[in-house]
């Protein structure tokens, strides 16, 4: 009953807003971890080039930067996986106090509107915190595996399990990074959704703008461009 109350609450447009705010994060992920052939992501070129570094990796002696590389992979995930730690305490904390929120907000809009309100649409932001803080764990967990299979591989590269030990590592490792860019891509819509507090409009062009910025930077940045070139041929 409260929820039905609750909801009611709410107008068409802000079911609107919300729809669309689901919608984007769904299609964007879906086109960046399943990009055309004809025009792969960021994410997606990225695999190759971790294939590339593990079979590196096998004829590199020692492995001291490998093993650098990985450890660091490891404590940028930690690190995100923190913040939204305490992203989410504080939106907990929030949700128990929301008349200071409600406040700030009416001062900007010059809206009011009941206290459960607010505690829906913080929930939302909670939602993507919490899906973002699943995933940086996993993939920090991934990581993990993937340095042992790193070490796994055996020194003499000449050796039969050699190569094969380093490909699982490399798919360990991809999976590790598909992990990590999802719980990115979950911390910038909780970002979007924060808008939500101003009302369905702000909502809806600040997931247009997430879902462009994201756009831009898997499929037509910089970056991007450099990746699909070809390295130049030395050979004399």
């Amino acid at each position: 009953m409260i929820l039905e109350h609750a909801l009611t609450l709410f107008s068409v447009v802000d079911f609107a807003a919300l729809a669309l705010l689901l919608a984007a994060y769904l299609w964007i992920g879906r086109r960046i971890d399943s990009p055309p052939k004809d025009k792969p992501s960021v994410s997606h070129l990225m695999e190759n080039f971790r294939r590339d570094w593990m079979k590196q990796m096998v004829q590199r002696d020692p492995r001291v930067f490998d093993g650098q590389l990985i450890g660091n992979l490891r404590q940028g995930t930690a690190f995100f996986a923190s913040a939204c730690m305490i992203a989410i305490g504080g939106g907990l904390a929030l949700i128990g106090n929301t008349e200071q929120l409600a406040g700030l907000v009416s001062d900007l809009t010059q809206g009011k509107a009941p206290a459960i309100v607010w505690e829906i649409k913080v929930l939302v932001v909670l939602s993507f915190l919490a899906n973002a803080f699943l995933k940086f764990v996993w993939a920090h967990r991934l990581f993990g595996y993937c340095a042992v299979l790193m070490a796994t591989v055996p020194k003499d590269d000449t050796s039969p399990e050699a190569y094969p030990r380093a490909a699982q590592a490399a798919e360990v490792s991809i999976t590790a990074a598909r992990s990590f860019n999802r719980a990115m891509r979950s911390t910038y819509f909780s970002l979007a959704a924060v808008a939500w507090l101003l009302g369905p409009i702000p909502l809806v062009l600040s997931t247009l703008l997430t879902l462009a910025v994201l756009y831009r930077r898997e499929f037509a940045s910089h970056s991007r461009s450099i990746m699909l070139k070809a390295p130049p041929d030395t050979r004399t």
